[in-house]
């Protein structure tokens, strides 16, 4: 059944909800640049995916696409398969897998499926299999560890609901952006303005890293932080 065909009920624990809405012009690209350090920075939430670490090996591979989101039963992987047909180019498979590593929910098959699509990565809150095949780097995956050990295929499962995911909610269409640092994810409702405070964040701290090398730290701004804080400094 296509994700879009009404329907008005579902089997228990089954749901299937269409893509969210693309990103705005222009934000995959800008964001795909930005560090995602000063991107956590300046985005003034609690975003970062904790406990994922990348799989993917290449140094400056970048993950960076909108969330699509699947909540499955642990170790199970059948709706991850059905997220992949649905899966349009750019967007960053995201699974809640209740953090379970005795089975991979992702392995080297859905890796080439993804890489013909050419989707943005994945962010896997359980395991991965084949690390070999991830290793070039062509399709950034993030998870919380590996196993040899195959998933089921049973379900239930749930797409493009909102998932826990490294300790953070993640609404589908959300931001997903990973670098070597690790994988965040940013809310859609805060992306205004998010470009304009990223760009000024770097200028300031380009500024900060000149001054640090040339043996000149900012001993000024560090004083004022504490003396704001009532330190006798």
């Amino acid at each position: 059944m296509s994700q879009d065909s009404p329907r008005t009920s579902w089997p228990t624990g089954y749901l299937i909800k269409p893509c969210a809405d693309a990103l705005p012009d222009g934000c995959v690209d800008f964001f795909r640049a930005a560090p995602a350090a000063v991107v956590a920075d300046c985005a003034g939430l609690q975003v970062a995916c904790i406990g994922l670490r990348p799989f993917h090996g290449a140094a400056g591979a970048k993950l960076c696409g909108p969330a699509l989101t699947v909540r499955v039963r642990p170790g199970d992987n059948l709706m991850i398969h059905k997220a992949l047909l649905m899966a349009r180019a750019g967007d960053v498979i995201v699974v809640d897998g209740a953090g379970y590593l005795s089975r991979a929910l992702v392995g080297g098959l859905m890796r080439a499926t993804a890489l013909a699509k050419g989707l943005g990565g994945f962010v896997v809150d359980g395991a991965i299999r084949d690390l070999d095949e991830w290793a070039d780097g062509k399709v950034p995956v993030y998870a919380r560890g590996h196993t040899p050990q195959g998933p089921e295929k049973q379900g239930p499962g749930e797409i493009n609901v909102p998932v826990v995911c490294g300790g953070i909610d993640i609404v589908p269409g959300d931001l997903v952006i990973g670098d070597t640092d690790g994988a965040i994810a940013v809310p859609r409702k805060v992306l205004h303005g998010l470009a304009e405070r990223v760009t000024l964040h770097l200028r300031r701290e380009a500024s900060i890293r000149e001054q640090n090398a040339a043996g000149r730290p900012d001993a000024a701004r560090i004083d004022d932080l504490l003396r704001a804080r009532g330190v006798p400094v």
